[in-house]
């Protein structure tokens, strides 16, 4: 029996020997790319024995495996993950340095697309752009702008250097719904359109809807430009920010409670009064400053619950060396006061890795006004008007399977619009005046389903329901014939409907692969827009008026088709991607403005407006090389976009009811963008554009009354502005940092804006020749003088430091 223990025990020892022999450490050490800092409690999760842990204090972390094949995953929240394919059959360290994956937010959210996703997608006239390649574009004075870098796009306009929005298509500047974190943007510029309300350094991705908008957008007719801002996963203190000529901003990253809450905020400041003359001598006792702030908080309760909170202010203050009169009292000055209050509450949950819900709370209040110093003492006149919204969001969202996924939800908006307050101060000569309020709701409900029933196929269908409602307190008036003569007037209590519209707008687009490279597409949407901004320039200003749809004035409504190639021609660091899109937009229910029409204080503005029918179509052509040390795009646009009005009564009609090129017709356009990246340390941009000048009207005749010659307009936009061309240059000097300090980063931004001096004309405008001698040779016997006003005299040269400190 002694023999048999000890036969069995020198076994077990053998055994035992030989399974030690086989089993080996795999040790870890694991640190911050830029820092060299040890990353403590980094996740290490190890198949296919589905073991593993976290790391120390020290960033070191050690287990002991059989001899065999293993697959690591190392995971830290803030960081990229790194993955790594091992054969254990000794003692092995893996040391990591884990890039921080923050700073690359934007990138990482659109870059995860497949390369190919212009192809088998069927949303058109979509364009996506990251943060970072915003940033590249030259702008002026240096300024990181979105609208800046949209203009550069296939389709996309303004009416000029200085312009208040954007023309998408040939549309007007409010046919565009504008996004910032769901609240809508009401006035998306600072300093007379120059540049883009928008806080740089906290945007994570741009998209713009151009043809099959999304049912989940609705209220425009031409196009959805929604902005978001990058959610802070981040789990260190970070500091950011700039310091140009223009303006100064700051933006902070930082958790507040580990792992659960963390914010971003982000704020701009800009005194640019001594800047002013060296846009034009016209200017130099132009005052203006401007500022914005924007703060995200997220919190992460479970993990299936994400809260964000998303709040925005934006604030203008300009002067003008102008003389107004406002009834009997002339100002010294012009003084224009933007503000913007915007607030994003959203919840989202996850019921599982397919279906999620989100519920997103809206509030945004836009307050713009014109402040008239009287001569002589300090008292000042004051015109004010306000747009308050509030919405309700709920959507659910649900992926069956790779071929099959939809979304549906209900959106509850109320707008109340106060048109204008005259406030005349201690002016005993001036009247006050308070136009009547306006407020309505809107219910929606839409639902969207993408389907790839082959390989080759993939379907987009959505369909939106509204219901507007104007309710009172509210004063309907009735004209007669004329259209000038109020014939009744009808007053609506609080509460009581006023007028109420109801549609379905349906959405469709459909993709086709030719081939794994080549793929057309058809679009088909309809949508209608309740909320209009009349004015009778070619850029909104404080006293252009917003006007909810009534009886009189009737919501316009948008029917766009299109059609599109796209194809790809490589899939790597050379790729390049084609796409050429077609398009026709007809649009009722179009606002313009009666001839002679002044809006401000107007009490009834159905007197000053005419509404008739639009149609705008054209050809988009685009080429893309979106990688490599050389990259950019070019892109060519033929359109044209026309108006008709159908009055009857002569006054009143536009053009004599013919069809006339709206203000953002513009024939051709041709944008071109490259980027130098092959040096670390040097990044140069280069930027062109040129288009047709945009229409404005000159006199058909001039008539003499009482010895003054007095022009007659009939034809509207019947003449244009000469080209527009510009050439700008971004150039960017990048600092790794030094060895011992890899905490700091900086680097330095210059920029020319239009490098060759090109005087592109804002406008031509007429004025009474007074003295027959001045510029007889150029004007000879005309009684008027036309004079050309030209926004950017000269270069503008700009010197910006970016630094980033974590």
């Amino acid at each position: 029996m002694k023999i048999f223990l000890l036969i069995l025990l020198s076994i077990l020892l053998i055994h035992s020997a030989k399974a030690q022999s086989d089993t080996y450490e795999l040790s870890f050490k694991v640190k911050n790319q830029n820092t060299n800092e040890n990353l403590e409690d980094t996740q290490i999760y190890i198949t296919p024995c589905n073991c593993g842990g976290v790391t120390n204090i020290d960033g070191s972390f050690a287990i002991n495996l059989p001899k065999g094949e293993y697959n690591l995953s190392i995971t830290y929240i803030g960081f990229k993950s790194h993955n790594q394919k091992i054969l254990l059959d000794k003692n092995i360290l893996i040391e990591v340095a884990l890039e921080e994956a923050q700073e690359q937010l934007s990138k990482i959210i659109l870059r995860a697309k497949k390369a190919n996703d212009n192809i088998d997608r069927p949303q058109m006239g979509a364009i996506q752009l990251e943060a970072e390649e915003i940033k590249k574009l030259p702008s002026a004075l240096g300024e990181i702008d979105v609208l800046k870098g949209v203009t550069l796009l296939a389709g996309v306009n303004n009416a000029g250097d200085v312009s208040n929005g954007l023309s998408v298509r040939g549309g007007s500047l409010d046919q565009n719904l504008i996004l910032y974190d769901y609240a809508p943007v009401f006035n998306p510029t600072h300093l007379f359109g120059l540049f883009s309300v928008f806080t740089p350094d906290v945007l994570s991705s741009i998209d713009l809807y151009r043809a099959n908008i999304p049912s989940r957008y609705g209220g425009r007719v031409a196009s959805v430009l929604d902005v978001k801002v990058r959610n802070p996963y981040i789990d260190k203190f970070k500091l950011s920010g700039g310091i140009g000529l223009v303006s100064t901003r700051l933006t902070v990253e930082t958790p507040l409670i580990k792992d659960k809450l963390t914010v971003v905020a982000g704020v701009r400041a800009g005194l640019t009064d001594f800047l002013l003359p060296v846009f034009s001598e016209r200017l130099k006792n132009t005052k203006a400053k401007f500022g914005d702030a924007t703060v995200k908080l997220m919190y992460l309760p479970t993990n299936k619950d994400q809260l964000t909170f998303t709040g925005f202010y934006s604030k203008d203050f300009y002067q003008l060396d102008l003389i107004t009169k406002v009834q009997n009292v002339n100002a010294k000055s012009n003084q224009y006061d933007f503000g913007m209050l915007n607030g994003t509450l959203n919840w989202q949950h996850a019921f599982n890795n397919k279906t999620s819900l989100k519920t997103i709370l809206v509030s945004s209040k836009y307050t713009p006004q014109i402040i008239f110093p009287e001569f002589g003492n300090n008292n000042e006149i004051r015109f004010q008007s306000r747009i308050n919204y509030l919405s309700l969001i709920s959507e659910l969202k649900k992926n069956v399977n790779n071929e099959f996924d939809y979304y549906a939800g209900i959106q509850v908006n109320k707008y109340k619009i106060e048109p204008g307050n005259l406030n005349p101060g201690s002016a005993d000569s001036v009247l006050p005046v308070s136009l009547n309020s306006e407020t309505s709701y809107e219910l929606s409900g839409y639902l969207n389903a993408n389907w790839s029933p082959t390989d080759k196929l993939s379907l987009s269908a959505g369909l939106r329901y509204n219901h507007f409602r104007l309710v009172g307190p509210y004063t309907l008036a009735s004209f007669d014939e004329t259209g000038e003569t109020i014939s009744d007037t009808k007053e609506f209590k609080k509460g009581d409907l006023v007028k109420s519209y109801n549609d379905f707008e349906p959405r469709l687009g459909l993709s086709y692969k030719l081939n794994k490279k080549t793929s057309v597409k058809a679009s088909y949407a309809i949508i209608n827009q309740y909320l209009q901004n009349v004015y009778n320039s070619t850029t909104p200003i404080p006293t252009s008026r917003w006007k909810m749809s009534d009886t009189n004035i009737k919501p316009q409504r948008g029917e766009t088709y299109g059609l599109g190639f796209y194809h790809n021609f490589r899939e790597d660091d050379k790729m390049l991607t084609m796409g050429l899109e077609g398009y026709y937009r007809d649009t009722k229910n179009v606002l313009s403005y009666k001839p002679g029409a002044d809006f401000f204080l107007q009490e009834y503005l159905e007197r000053d407006v005419v509404q008739g029918i639009g149609k705008a179509y054209g050809v988009e052509f685009s080429l893309k090389k979106p990688k490599g040390d050389v990259n950019g795009w070019i892109n060519y646009t033929w359109a044209k976009s026309r108006l008709k009005s159908y009055n009857e009564n002569l006054a009143d009609r536009v053009n004599n009811n013919n069809w006339y090129p709206s203000d953002f017709d513009r024939t051709h356009v041709v944008n071109a963008t490259i980027n130098l990246e092959g040096d670390k340390y040097n990044t140069f941009s280069f930027n062109f554009t040129g288009q047709t000048g945009r229409p404005y009207t000159v006199a058909n005749a001039v008539v003499k009354v009482d010895d003054l010659e007095v022009p007659i307009f009939i034809d509207r936009n019947n003449a244009r502005l000469p080209i527009y061309h510009r050439l700008d240059l971004s150039w960017n000097v990048h600092f790794s940092g030094s060895k011992k300090n890899k905490r700091w980063k900086n680097d330095w931004t210059f920029t020319i804006y239009n490098i060759y001096s090109r005087k592109n004309p804002f406008n031509i405008y007429y004025t009474q020749r007074t003295e027959e001698r001045l510029n007889r040779v150029i004007f000879q016997d005309s009684p008027l003088g036309s004079f050309q006003l030209s926004a950017l005299n000269s270069p503008l040269l700009s010197l910006t430091y970016n630094f980033t400190f974590q």
